[in-house]
């Protein structure tokens, strides 16, 4: 059997990727074939398209989608033909119309949540649980600084620290998002090009800093990020929009008020299916109650998905993206 994908076959600019039929294997002992309704466009796809994160080529990218269960492999007792569901899985492979998985990585949508916030949210939303949720604790009133506010990750964890009572510095590129970042929950949102941001923070946080900043910019923000941080501080770079940031000693943590540094992965902390499950049952009950809104600024049509690159790495993008089978 054949499925459309889109094919790296070289690393590069967007360019590289193609549309092309590929075999798609009739799923094994544990398995489910699943048909896209939606996936999810994240920048840990450009990296792998440039070989920052390298692949074996040629690959399909794409982390996370979702779909209804068209086929079950022996055992599979967990799902059903039919069941709409979601994923995000840490081998790429996405960015088609059909594909096979184990059974243990799908979960079963609840009826509150559509496919388009689902396939738009896993990668991202179970980011944000894991920064939010599993690295640190949030206390009610500590400041936290979010770079790229309006974006994918950004915004939802905006949203959900604000849920959780934090007070909310949100930091965009240029004027036109800033009320994207007042909407996703930010008490304050600075303009990274046309101040000086650390101080603006420091201005508004009496003086003191962040308890945390998370930072998805990487080599651009990276030691600015740094000078925003309170003493006992957490640093959080979770991302490389601006490239990989600079290597730093760790006598530089200790002098700056022994803050602390964490560089993240999602699928070391959702390699069991137990904590998957742990993650997508807060993230389900949030948005079912309405506590964290999905925000799809950008849909594009599978054959487009050089212009979706395009439009995401010169951060053209606002809110989420999806590519649509």
């Amino acid at each position: 059997m054949k499925t459309r994908a889109v094919v790296l076959r070289a690393t590069g600019a967007a360019s590289q990727l193609a549309i092309d039929c590929i075999d798609l294997p009739a799923p094994q002992r544990g398995e489910v074939r699943i048909r896209h309704t939606a996936i999810g466009l994240n920048f840990i796809d450009i990296y792998q398209r440039r070989g920052l994160y390298p692949l074996t080529l040629p690959a399909v990218l794409g982390h996370e989608a979702a779909g209804v269960v068209t086929q079950l492999g022996p055992g599979v007792r967990s799902l059903r033909v039919g069941d709409r569901i979601a994923y995000v899985h840490a081998t790429p492979g996405a960015y088609c119309d059909e594909r096979v998985l184990p059974a243990s990585q799908v979960l079963r949508l609840p009826r509150a949540v559509r496919d388009r916030d689902a396939a738009a949210i896993m990668l991202k939303g179970l980011t944000a649980w894991v920064l939010l949720r599993r690295l640190i604790r949030l206390e009610r009133g500590d400041f936290v600084l979010v770079h790229a506010a309006a974006g994918g990750v950004g915004s939802l964890l905006c949203q959900w620290a604000r849920h959780l009572g934090a007070r909310v510095i949100g930091l965009v590129g240029d004027e036109g998002k800033v009320a994207a970042a007042r909407r996703n929950g930010c008490r304050h949102v600075l303009l990274s090009r046309d101040q000086d941001w650390p101080a603006a923070l420091r201005q508004l946080t009496g003086g003191q800093g962040a308890r945390v900043v998370y930072d998805s910019v990487g080599k651009d923000t990276f030691m600015a990020s740094l000078d925003c941080l309170a003493p006992l501080g957490l640093m959080v770079s979770y991302g490389n929009a601006s490239g990989p940031p600079p290597a730093i000693s760790p006598l530089e943590l200790m002098r700056r008020g022994s803050i602390m540094l964490a560089r993240p992965s999602l699928f070391h902390f959702i390699a069991k299916p137990t904590d998957l499950a742990r993650g997508a049952r807060e993230l389900f009950a949030l948005l079912g109650r309405r506590e964290l809104r999905v925000r799809v600024g950008h849909r594009y049509p599978l054959a487009q998905v050089t212009q979706a690159h395009e439009d995401l790495e010169s951060r053209r993008t606002t809110g989420a993206s999806l590519l649509l089978p």
